[in-house]
């Protein structure tokens, strides 16, 4: 019929399933290694106060992504085992945290993502997949 529209087309359709949230993958390694504070004494502790930091941005985001967002570290090397904490989930990288991050963006396809990192060829290739990109500065704080 001529200007009927389905109920389930509506957006207040309580049963439309709400999008994912954009998603915020963190370099752990980058991030950590962009202030020599000593964190090369204690890698897996320095990745342990980042996760800690990064909680706040699952509610707030950044600058660069509106809040809420899916709070991602990736770790690798001396900081695995790091534990997922409510706000961040941590992923350790089997091999390279480069390699998993460009993973995590193309399993994210569709989604809004942000990627934070220097690392010029990881911003390079994630670019490529639709992410954007920010240096360590945007969760440093």
């Amino acid at each position: 019929m001529a200007g009927m529209t389905n109920p389930s087309d509506t957006p207040d359709d309580p049963d439309a399933a709400a999008p994912a949230p954009p998603l915020l993958i963190v370099d752990g390694a980058n991030v950590v290694g962009s202030v020599p504070d000593g964190w090369w004494r204690d890698r897996r502790g320095a990745a342990e106060r980042l996760r800690d930091r990064l909680v706040a941005y699952a509610r707030a985001g950044t600058a660069e992504l509106a809040g809420p967002v899916e709070v991602v570290l990736v770790v690798e090397g001396a900081a695995r085992g790091v534990a997922s904490v409510p706000g961040v989930r941590v992923v350790a990288a089997p091999g390279s945290g480069d390699d998993r991050i460009v993973e995590l963006v193309a399993e994210g396809a569709g989604r809004t993502c942000l990627v934070v990192t220097a690392d010029r060829e990881l911003r390079r290739r994630v670019s490529a997949l639709g992410a954007r990109v920010a240096g360590p500065r945007t969760v440093r704080g």
